[in-house]
């Protein structure tokens, strides 16, 4: 007999199948590859099934809204999908121990050059579970005091040596999204969230400091 379930049991949560056997055929410095052999329900048996998983550490990223109700975009060029890409400030989970939040405040202010007073929880997605263990913090920043460059110290190289950043109005930047004007993950779903955030009064924020799990 199948499981009932009603709203109240649509909730995400922890789970881990046997894994038979694992390995791993690359490691890098952002991720790397694991083959695992996944022990599956079958019936009233089990199978195993070949799984590849990236193995990612993680990033965030931050949807500034300043107090024209404009959300800040900036340019990068993303070589797996030969794209210059309007993204939001990113980062990654690169520094051990460092707090989340604050990873946050130091890529708004390297990518973007902007301080915020006023920091919330977003979001937490795993941007594409069926391939990578990634797992990604979105917050809101807002407040924003900008940062003059001579007291930034970040040198951009590589893809974030020309990245513009640019003011759109929130309700502009929603319209781009379904247009298929935009496409990274962070900035689509951020926008989105930001939109029906706004429209709720902001009441459903978590913490800056919230337990990802």
């Amino acid at each position: 007999m199948s499981e009932s379930f009603g709203p109240d049991d649509v909730r995400d949560r922890p789970e881990r199948w046997t894994v038979a056997d694992s390995a791993a055929p690359f490691q890098g410095h952002v991720f790397g590859v694991r083959s695992d052999r996944v022990e599956m329900p079958r019936g009233a048996g089990t199978e195993i099934v070949g799984r590849d998983v990236i193995e990612h550490i993680g990033s965030v990223g931050v949807i500034a809204v300043d107090d024209d109700d404009r959300v800040l975009l900036l340019r990068q060029y993303r070589h797996p999908v030969s794209r210059l890409l309007w993204e939001a400030p990113a980062g990654l989970r690169d520094v051990d121990g460092e707090p989340l939040h604050k990873l946050a405040e130091r890529e708004l202010l390297e990518e973007a050059g902007y301080r915020a007073e006023r920091w919330d929880t977003l979001l937490d997605v795993f941007p594409s579970p069926g391939m990578t263990d990634e797992r990604v913090r979105i917050f809101l920043a807002r407040g924003l005091t900008e940062v003059p460059a001579d007291q930034i110290d970040f040198e951009r190289v590589h893809e974030e040596a020309d990245m513009p950043v640019v003011w759109v109005p929130l309700d502009e930047a929603v319209r781009k999204v379904f247009a298929g004007e935009l496409h990274n993950m962070m900035a689509c779903i951020g926008v989105l969230a930001v939109r029906a955030a706004r429209d709720s009064g902001f009441a459903h924020l978590r913490p800056v400091d919230a337990p990802e799990d």
